[in-house]
């Protein structure tokens, strides 16, 4: 009973026009009394903060705060995925014919996560990491590898939460809200970065709409509030870090594991001859 009510409450509240009523609140001027009790009540870091609190202007540039140099440490290698957010892993594992499997009791199709792309048959068979960022965290999103940009895409769709409750009690709701999804060229493949609004979040916004290319650990994207980032490596190109699991927090830069280099087979006889 609990639960229904909660659900009937989610959906009552879920509602695109009170999403874009606190986004134009917390861009004006009176929204920036609301800081310091925001940065307190969530315990926010503000020594990592780019600037003092002070200087804030408004609530949403607090949310999209960038940090101070040095903050982040780049977990750089050769051929290594990075975390693209700092957020909590809430799930991490293969795709299984074009499906992720249990996400919070859920299943979730590839393919209408994409919104049918003609690019779902790259990541079928690859794999994926959905990582959940809370009001506390960090609110950038960072390029996970460099590489080239191959298209884009903006989803309008519904403003449900991302929250465990979201997750787990409504219907799909990584394939239902609003999204924004960016196809990265990299070195060894291509990779689906995408960026899921929730409740609350006024827009996902490009930090420069026009970049085309990016080196690893660039500023990409940013909420404007806590929402999700789902991460899709293409078939067959990545093995993750073994010492990650799920529910694990981890911090942008940080490694999430590694692109396979492909084996070149050299035929003995054309050695020889």
């Amino acid at each position: 009973m609990a639960v229904n009510w909660m659900k009937w409450m989610t959906e009552l509240s879920s509602r695109k026009w009170i999403s874009n009523l606190m986004g134009r609140f917390s861009h004006s001027g009176m929204s920036r009394h609301l800081i310091p009790w925001f940065a307190k009540s969530y315990g926010i870091p503000l020594h990592e903060a780019e600037k003092e609190v002070r200087e804030y202007q408004t609530l949403n540039e607090f949310f999209t705060r960038r940090l101070k140099a040095g903050m982040r440490t780049l977990q750089l290698s050769e051929h290594g995925l990075i975390s693209p957010v700092d957020a909590k892993i809430t799930y991490m594992g293969e795709i299984s014919a074009g499906t992720m499997l249990n996400v919070k009791g859920q299943d979730y199709s590839v393919s209408e996560l994409l919104n049918h792309s003609p690019r779902l048959p790259a990541y079928e068979h690859g794999y994926a990491f959905v990582l959940y960022l809370s009001p506390t965290d960090y609110h950038r999103i960072h390029a996970p590898v460099s590489g080239t940009l191959l298209e884009k895409e903006h989803i309008r769709g519904k403003v449900y939460p991302v929250n465990e409750f979201g997750m787990r009690h409504m219907n799909k709701v990584l394939s239902r809200n609003e999204r924004l999804i960016t196809y990265i060229r990299h070195s060894l493949g291509e990779l689906a970065l995408i960026k899921v609004g929730a409740m609350n979040v006024s827009s996902i916004r490009y930090s420069d709409d026009k970049a085309v290319s990016w080196n690893q650990g660039d500023d990409l994207a940013y909420f404007e509030f806590g929402s999700t980032v789902v991460l899709l490596t293409q078939n067959g190109t990545f093995q993750p870090d073994p010492s990650l699991k799920e529910g694990q927090k981890v911090q942008m830069g940080q490694s999430l594991g590694a692109f396979l280099v492909p084996s070149i087979n050299i035929d003995v006889a054309d050695v020889n001859s």
